[in-house]
This record gives C-alpha cells, sequence and structure tokens, in this order.
C-alpha cells in the first residue's frame, strides 16, 4: 500500500489511528499496530508477509537465546542463525537471477554450454532490503551488548513490522526505539508536527518528485540524445530521486510522531555537501550508518593502516551498491562512490577542490552524485554509454524535455526544486509543533487538498524497488 493513496490516507490510516487511541486498550496497541502493519504490507501480496513473518521470529528467537546463554561459542551460533537466514532470505530472491545470469554467462563465454543454472524470475518482496537489515541489527546489537532483549515477541513483531518505515525506511535500530517501546507520550505537539512532516513529505512527492520524473524518462528513453537534453534529463533524475525518498521519510517521521514515535533523521539537504564524504553523512543517514557500523567497522575500518581503510571504504560500497539492486549497474555505482571516498580519504577526507570557495566545491560534489545517479538509472551500461555521449556534446547540442502542453509546469517545478535543494531549510529544521486547534485545522485541510488535488495513485515511490 502507498502512502500517496486514497487506500492508505481514507482508509487504513484512520482505522489504525482509531483503534490505536480510542478502541483498543493500552496494553494491546502494540500487537494492533503489527496486525496493520501486517495489513499494509500484504496489500501489495499477502503471501509476503510469511517472509516478514519469518525474519521476526528467526531474529526474535536468537536474540533472546544470545541474551540468555553464557556462552560464547553459542552466543555466536545464535548469532550466525540469525545473520545466515536474513541475508539468505534477502540474498535468494534479490540476487539469484543475478547470480544465475552472470554463471550462465561466464560459462558460454567459456565454452561450456549455457543455461546451466534456471533463471526464477523472482518477485522481490517489496522492502525486503530495509526489514531484513533492521531485524538483523537486532541479534548483532544484543550480541555486541548495545541493546537489551524485546519484552515480549508482540514488542519486536511490532518493531519490526511498523508500517511507517516497513518498506523504505529510515532504518531503525532496535535500541534507538527500545525506551520507546516501553514508555512514550502522546500530545497534541507531537500530532501537530507529525501532519506538518507528513504534509511536506507527500508535497515533495507528489508536486515535485512526480513532476520532473517525466523529464528524467524522456531523456533515458532517447535513443540519441544532445548535450541540453541529457544534462536537463539527469538533473530531473537527481531532482526525482531526491524529493521521493526524502518525501517519502518525511512522511514515516511524521507518522511514527502521530503513534508517538520519534525516528532518527535519514537526510539532511546532502545537495548543499561540499564532498562525497560530507554526502553520505547526510543522504540516506540511517544506511550509511548501518554500513559503517556492521560492516566498514568489523571489517577493520581504519584501525588497519592507509591501504586497508582505502580498500574496506571501497568494499563497504560496493555492497552498499550491491544492496540497493541486482544489477551490476548497482555494483559500479557503489564501486563509483568507493573510490571517490578512498580518494577523498587519501586526501584528508576533503573534496577535490577543496582550496575553492564552497560554493564551488558544493557544485562540483553536485556534478559527481549526478554523474553516479547515472550507473543509478540507467538499466544497462549500453544506455549508460549512450548517456555519457550526450553529456560529453558528442551528439550535439540536441532539444530537451518539450516544453508544449503540461511541459513548461514541468520545467518550472525542475527549477524550483533546483531552488530548493540549494537554498531551502532541510524539513527536519522547520519541524513546526502548533497548538491543538491550529492542529486540527491543518488535519482538515491536508484531508481537503489529498481529496482534490494531491494523491498518485499511479506513482509508487522509487525505493519500493530496492
Amino acid at each position: 500500500m502507498l502512502f500517496n493513496s486514497y487506500e492508505f490516507i481514507f482508509g487504513l490510516l484512520p482505522i489504525i489511528l482509531v483503534g490505536y487511541f480510542l478502541l483498543v486498550p493500552q496494553k494491546w496497541r502494540h500487537g494492533w499496530l503489527a496486525l496493520c502493519s501486517f495489513v499494509f504490507y500484504g496489500w501489495w501480496d499477502y503471501r509476503y508477509c510469511a517472509l516478514l513473518l519469518l525474519a521476526i521470529c528467526v531474529d526474535y528467537f536468537s536474540g533472546g537465546r544470545i541474551a540468555a546463554t553464557p556462552d560464547p561459542a553459542k552466543k555466536k551460533r545464535w548469532l550466525l542463525l540469525s545473520i545466515c537466514s536474513d541475508l539468505g532470505m534477502l540474498g535468494f530472491f534479490k540476487y539469484y537471477d543475478l547470480g544465475a545470469g552472470t554463471a550462465n554467462a561466464l560459462a558460454q563465454w567459456a565454452g561450456a554450454g549455457h543455461g546451466l543454472l534456471p533463471l526464477l524470475h523472482l518477485v522481490l518482496p517489496v522492502g525486503i532490503s530495509f526489514y531484513t537489515f533492521q531485524s538483523m541489527s537486532y541479534s548483532i546489537d544484543i550480541y555486541r551488548g548495545h541493546a537489551r532483549p524485546a519484552r515480549s515477541f508482540v514488542d519486536f513483531a511490532c518493531y519490526v513490522s511498523l508500517f511507517p518505515q516497513l518498506v523504505a525506511g529510515p532504518i531503525v535500530r532496535y535500541h534507538e526505539i527500545d525506551n520507546q517501546l516501553r514508555v512514550r507520550t502522546h500530545s497534541w505537539a507531537k500530532a501537530g508536527a507529525g501532519i506538518v512532516l507528513f504534509v511536506l513529505g507527500l508535497s515533495k512527492k507528489v508536486l515535485l518528485a512526480d513532476a520532473v520524473a517525466p523529464m528524467a524518462d524522456w531523456g533515458f528513453a532517447q535513443e540519441t540524445i544532445g548535450f541540453a537534453g541529457a544534462w536537463s534529463s539527469l538533473v530531473a533524475y537527481t531532482l526525482q530521486i531526491y524529493f521521493d525518498f526524502s518525501g517519502y521519510s518525511d512522511m514515516a517521521v511524521g507518522l511514527g510522531l502521530l503513534l508517538g514515535f520519534q525516528f532518527p533523521q535519514n537526510f539532511h539537504s546532502p545537495y548543499k555537501s561540499a564532498s562525497i564524504t560530507e554526502f553520505w553523512r547526510r543522504w540516506h543517514i540511517s544506511l550509511s550508518s548501518w554500513l559503517r557500523d556492521y560492516l566498514y567497522v568489523p571489517l577493520g575500518g581504519n584501525r588497519r593502516g592507509p591501504v586497508r581503510t582505502f580498500v574496506n571504504l571501497f568494499l563497504t560500497m560496493l555492497l552498499g551498491g550491491l544492496w540497493h539492486g541486482a544489477n551490476w549497474t548497482f555494483v559500479l555505482w557503489g564501486a563509483y562512490h568507493g573510490a571517490l571516498l578512498a580518494l577523498e580519504r587519501m586526501n584528508g577526507k576533503r573534496g577535490f577542490g577543496w582550496r575553492l570557495p564552497r560554493v564551488c566545491q558544493v557544485g562540483g560534489t553536485f556534478v559527481l552524485v549526478m554523474l553516479g545517479w547515472l550507473l543509478f538509472r540507467a538499466p544497462t551500461l549500453s544506455e549508460v554509454a549512450r548517456m555519457l555521449q550526450g553529456l560529453a556534446g558528442r551528439n550535439g547540442w540536441g532539444t530537451a524535455y518539450p516544453l508544449a502542453d503540461a511541459g513548461s509546469l514541468n520545467w518550472a517545478l525542475w527549477l524550483l526544486g533546483l531552488a530548493l535543494v540549494f537554498f531551502a531549510r532541510n524539513t527536519w529544521e522547520i519541524r513546526w509543533r502548533p497548538s491543538v486547534r491550529l492542529a486540527l485545522g491543518l488535519a482538515v485541510l491536508f484531508l481537503v487538498c489529498v481529496a482534490t488535488f494531491l494523491v498518485n495513485t499511479s506513482s509508487p515511490f522509487l525505493y519500493f524497488q530496492f
């Protein structure tokens, strides 16, 4: 189910809130939220609820056994069970066809026949990359002594399946929400701030991301594209993915506040970064910190000399790229960012133009990020090469997205999006806690706006595919 759909806004969300605050006894609230979250998730395909439930059961049981046993060897075995279960499930559904296709291609190239491994054409369960990482972090943190076991299976099921952040983050770690599962406050101030964040996030998605998406799609669909079309389309996708994903994250945090939860910040104006290192401190913060703490640090981090540090950075980003999708373009995207991070680490974590004024550093970093998004958006390497020809001017100036029909509005919002990412305050910084009366007025106004023109049920969020 989509946040930007009538079914959610006028159907499931009111049922959840009414049940949570009015109908369900307080001691059953987490069970109610878990049940509603499974309905939210199963709306897409109820069969995949079994995978979510499997992850919850294995990690809850493993975490409990890790905390209960004093034997280090047994602790490690339970931890391995948790990690292997989560990664095995993620790997099978997300990467089997990529691995089988690659193995078949290599076998055919080597003259050993073809079609050695069957392609299963599995449908990727929505959100599996997010909830497996989140659930797995519970067992790891208990093993490290960074978290205590959940009070009950229902609490843990609520934590993993909680619908605001279930399918596209932010990736919330158990120790960040443990105390809130035990005791949290509800207030009109929180609810008002949640409504504001949800409205801002929905506006980012529908008014900006969806508006520039046709410009990006147009450019990547051209067989031959010129300089103007290639750059304007790449900028359009750069804006689309930012407003789409940051909009979802704002909506998730807003919904969490309505239920009394405070989720961590996931975006901090990343396109204002003066280096790639700074960009990854600001973009998808929950994933960046997860990769740092559960992959980069265990690999050795920066504790084993500069060469090993560069290798660890590169490997972390390589696997981070693979996490995003089962395509070699994602692997190259991760390798690209890993190489840039390693080069900046050699330069003392400074950007390549660190001697220049900050505005030049930000502009240069923005271009580097955009070139990375080319690998992220293009489905094949041949399409990457075609777009690179246009970006380099090999096909002349060419034409850009046409102004006819609604094109002028798309261009206006394209310009507005550019202005916002560089000059507007981050939504996290402008969170506002209105009064009770004003919060209720905002809620009514919001519902009227949604009912008339905001909702677009045909436009899923980009990160749903990961």
